[in-house]
This record gives C-alpha cells, sequence and structure tokens, in this order.
C-alpha cells in the first residue's frame, strides 16, 4: 500500500507541464518487426561489446550477438530472427552525430525465439552471483536512459539501507514508464522482489510522482495482491527534475549524495521501474532484453503512443508505425524537450537507452532566442536542483578556465537545462557545460596516452639498459674467467705449449715445397 512517509526537497527545480495526454490516451501498442534491425555494439556504459557472430549467419531472437569483456559492460541480443547482413559503421543516436560499428540483421518474418535460458523461478533458494549472472547474461541496463550495467549496480556490496525504485518520470513528454506501471505492475513488482534478494536488503521505495493517477491505482493493486511489507510506494510532487537520482534520494530520505561519491556510498541504489520489469523477465523467464517501450509522441507525428518496440528497430520504420510524419514536424529528437538530443535523420536505430521519440512542432520546440549578456540576476543559480552556480560556471566554461570549472564542481551538473529555462539573457549555458566536460575528458584522454607513451619510452630504456648491463657483466664474467684461467697455469706448462707450438711450425716449414729438407736428396 502507499505509504505516508515523510518527504524532503530539493534545491531548486521547475514545474514543468506534462504534455503526456499527448501519449496516454491510446492503449500500449507494438510495433511489428520491422525488415532490418541494427544493433550498435554500444549500448551501454563501458566497454563496448564484441560481435561474436559472422555475416551470413542465421540468428534467433534473442541470440548472443556480441559479449562486453569488461566489468562494466552489456552483451547485446538480436532482435529478432534473420541473417546477418552487415558488421560494419551506420548512423546511431549520439549527439555527435558520428557512426559506430552495428550488427545489422535482415529479419525472415518467422520472429522465432530462441530456447537460451531456463526460467529461475527457484530464484530465492540462489545466490547473489547467480542473480547478477543472470542478469548480466541478459543484458539489462538502466532504462531510464544513464543504460549503466544492472548487474554491476546489484554489486553493491554490504551497507545499503534500501532499493529506490525510480517511476517519477519528471520531464515533459515522456510517458513510457507511467503506460509501464499500468499495464504491467506485476512485473514492476516482481523485479523488484528479485533485486531485494540480490542485495540482501528487505527495504523498496517505489517512488511515483502524483500525477500518474492511473499507474499508481495500478501498482497499489499489484502491490496488494502480492501482499510483501518490504515494500512502500511513496508519491512525491511532480517537479523537475525530480527524477534525477540524487534529487529522487533527497526528497524521500533527506539525504545527500556525495560530491564525489554515488548512491550507495550513503546506503541507497537507485533503479528504474523499466529495469525492475525486464529483470523480472530475465530471471522468471529467462527472456535477454530485446525490447522496450518507447513513447513517440508531439505534434509532427500523426499518432502519438506507447509503443512496445525491438531493440534495433530504425526510427524511420517506428514513426511509420504511429502514423508519419504530419505538416507540422520540424523536430526529431531523442529522449525528452529538456535532456534529450536532437537527431539529424531518423535511419538511427532504437537502443536500450531510448525512452522517447519527440517529433516536435516549431510550436513545442521554438527556436533560441539570440543570447544577450550576463545580467548576474542569480535566477539559474536558485533553479539549479544540484545547487550550483551556473552564471560562474559559464563564465569558466567560456573563458576556457577548466581547470577553475572543475573546482566549481562542473561535474555535479546533471545537465537538466533548468538554468537554460531561468535565464532572461537566453544564454544556451546547459551546452556550454556540456562542452567543457567534453574538453576536460579530451584533455584527460591525451594525458592518459601522453602519460603511456612516456611510460612506454622509459620501459624500452629500462630494457636497452638492462639488456646493455647484462652484456657487459657477461663480458666481464668472461675476461674474469680467461684470466683465472691463465693465473692457474705454471710458467713450465706455458712454456711447454709454446715450445710445442714452435716445433709444429718448423716442421711445417720442412715440408713446404723448395725447403731445404725437400732439396737436399
Amino acid at each position: 500500500m502507499s505509504a505516508i512517509r515523510q518527504l524532503w526537497s530539493f534545491h531548486g527545480g521547475i514545474k514543468l507541464p506534462g504534455n503526456k495526454s499527448v501519449s496516454t490516451t491510446e492503449p500500449l501498442a507494438t510495433a511489428a518487426v520491422p525488415p532490418v534491425l541494427i544493433h550498435p555494439l554500444g549500448q551501454s556504459l563501458g566497454t563496448p561489446a564484441e560481435p561474436v557472430v559472422e555475416v551470413g549467419e542465421q540468428v534467433e531472437r534473442g541470440q548472443l550477438l556480441a559479449i562486453s569483456r569488461g566489468f562494466i559492460g552489456a552483451p547485446v541480443h538480436a532482435g529478432s530472427s534473420g541473417t546477418i547482413s552487415r558488421i560494419e559503421a551506420c548512423p546511431v543516436a549520439h549527439p555527435s552525430g558520428l557512426q559506430a560499428t552495428c550488427i545489422v540483421v535482415e529479419s525472415d518474418g518467422r520472429d522465432s525465439n530462441l530456447d537460451g535460458f531456463d526460467p529461475l523461478s527457484n530464484y530465492r533458494t540462489l545466490n547473489a552471483a547467480a542473480i547478477r549472472l543472470r542478469v548480466r547474461d541478459c543484458g539489462i541496463v538502466g532504462l531510464g536512459g544513464a543504460a549503466f550495467p544492472t548487474s554491476v549496480k546489484l554489486n553493491a556490496g554490504v551497507g545499503l539501507q534500501a532499493l529506490i525504485l525510480n517511476g517519477a518520470e519528471c520531464e515533459s513528454y515522456i510517458s513510457c514508464d507511467d503506460m509501464l506501471l499500468r499495464n504491467r505492475a506485476d512485473q514492476v513488482i516482481e523485479g523488484a522482489q528479485i533485486m531485494l534478494h540480490a542485495l540482501e536488503i528487505s527495504l523498496c521505495l517505489i517512488a511515483i510522482e502524483d500525477d500518474k493517477p492511473e499507474a499508481l491505482a495500478a501498482l497499489t493493486a499489484a502491490l496488494e495482491e502480492c501482499d510483501d511489507g518490504r515494500l512502500e510506494i511513496v508519491t512525491v510532487p511532480a517537479i523537475y527534475p525530480e527524477g534525477g537520482e540524487r534529487q529522487l534520494i533527497r526528497v524521500l530520505t533527506g539525504k545527500e549524495v556525495p560530491s564525489d561519491g554515488i548512491p550507495a556510498d550513503i546506503g541507497f541504489l537507485v533503479q528504474n521501474v523499466g529495469t525492475a520489469a525486464a529483470v523480472s523477465r530475465a530471471v522468471l523467464h529467462g527472456e535477454p532484453l530485446t525490447s522496450r517501450i518507447v513513447t513517440v509522441t508531439g505534434q509532427g507525428v500523426a499518432r502519438p503512443q506507447n509503443i512496445e518496440v525491438r531493440i534495433g528497430t530504425p526510427v524511420s520504420d517506428l514513426i511509420e508505425q504511429c502514423g508519419g510524419y504530419t505538416d507540422k514536424a520540424r523536430h526529431l529528437v531523442m529522449g525528452g524537450a529538456m535532456m534529450g538530443f536532437g537527431l539529424s535523420g531518423d535511419d538511427v536505430p532504437v537502443v536500450k537507452a531510448t525512452n522517447c521519440l519527440l517529433v516536435a512542432s516549431a510550436d513545442e520546440i521554438a527556436p533560441r532566442d539570440s543570447a544577450l549578456a550576463c545580467i548576474r540576476c542569480g535566477d539559474c543559480a536558485r533553479v539549479c536542483p544540484a545547487n550550483l552556480m551556473p552564471q560562474q560556471l559559464y563564465w569558466q566554461a567560456r573563458a576556457e578556465n577548466f581547470d577553475k570549472a572543475e573546482s566549481l564542481y562542473l561535474f555535479d551538473c546533471i545537465e537538466c537545462g533548468c538554468c537554460d529555462q531561468a535565464c532572461p539573457s537566453h544564454i544556451p549555458l546547459t551546452d556550454y557545460f556540456r562542452y567543457a566536460k567534453t574538453e576536460i575528458w579530451a584533455r584527460e584522454r591525451d594525458r592518459n596516452k601522453a602519460q603511456i607513451a612516456q611510460h612506454r619510452y622509459e620501459n624500452r630504456n629500462l630494457r636497452l639498459e638492462k639488456i646493455s648491463s647484462e652484456r657487459q657483466r657477461k663480458m666481464a664474467d668472461k675476461r674474469k674467467s680467461l684470466g683465472d684461467r691463465q693465473s692457474t697455469v705454471s710458467d713450465e706448462d706455458r712454456q711447454a705449449v709454446i715450445d710445442e707450438v714452435m716445433q709444429r711450425v718448423r716442421e711445417k716449414k720442412k715440408l713446404q715445397p723448395g725447403s731445404e729438407t725437400e732439396n737436399s736428396g
């Protein structure tokens, strides 16, 4: 049942128009399998996966296509059955617009499943490591947008107080979690129970904003049916960006995550409700992550709705299944209007982190007004949920004083865009912060490369010095050994050897043609 729990507030934040009814009036739909599925190798934070299939190979839905060798990473599975047609660089959904290596599957229309993983209906008898292994093998990542490997999060260790399921979904237009809770609340509850078992803790707080009455009712009914006292539903006020894990922890517990720390440092672990449902499918049904619910919305699409779509589906196919573009279509954004990023085309695939496709009109995303000079009003600082000083960060980022920007806690910025909304001078503050972070990361990579090159150079010199020293040592040992042998030979023995050698020389001369011995006869 819904718990009456004391709530706190976080600094800043803004009230946004929900715009969620645009996509929630239609029932949850299921997208058809497209002719081609494009699977990028890097669909999670960490090490990109490596292909384990070859061009021309036949695959089934759920079959392993690529495996991650790193601790932080997730494998990639086929979204449907078909033939591997290409393994090459393709356009992917990324703010840079760059391409990335993808495995392309041409669907065969059968959509046959691979019988790969046995259901673990007895998961309560298994240890935490076995649960984490199943979650990793099924490629489960955070479905709230960050795509952090779930198995790594479940390895948080001892000292946790509670698991927090994030159903806040505070950004405008996005409603995939809302529709998931309305239709599959039981799977979210099951996923929460599985994660509690893996984490060996006994409290789960399920946070849901108070503007989702249908989802709240469905979740409450599912929780009453399972009758598990370890789970509590907590309704929180709808304010952006409450869905950020640091902000949500503050609202639920009153505690602050350290600037250089993670939620587990203060005893909490946050997972998205969609991730919980995916964990349930992986453990109880043996299903790898091959599909997810995506919100397709905005005035630029004919039939806005939430639709379950195969991962790897081209955006163009998904828009077509939602009725196609309207005359109002001006912007194509992956994610919400605040934290999403524009796509240069619709030939990119849906990936694990795709929670929303916003096809916006000129009214929904108006062109940015020309930036004016900062008037030092402080409005940006008043709305910053990370309690930063955006105006100070802006000046340092613009001047490329990146060390100073770091000292002002640049990396605590969650790039929510609240400061952009509040700025009366229309300064694109978040863009400056992203630029500064990118430059700092690039310089750090360059420093690391230089250090690696320096270490290689120094190691090479050490190897050469060692080889030279070894040679000198061997030569010294050889000379010493020869000297020792010479010192052990007596003068008489040495003279005998000399006499023997001279005798051989004389005899040889006698045998040479024209010698006196030869001509005497």
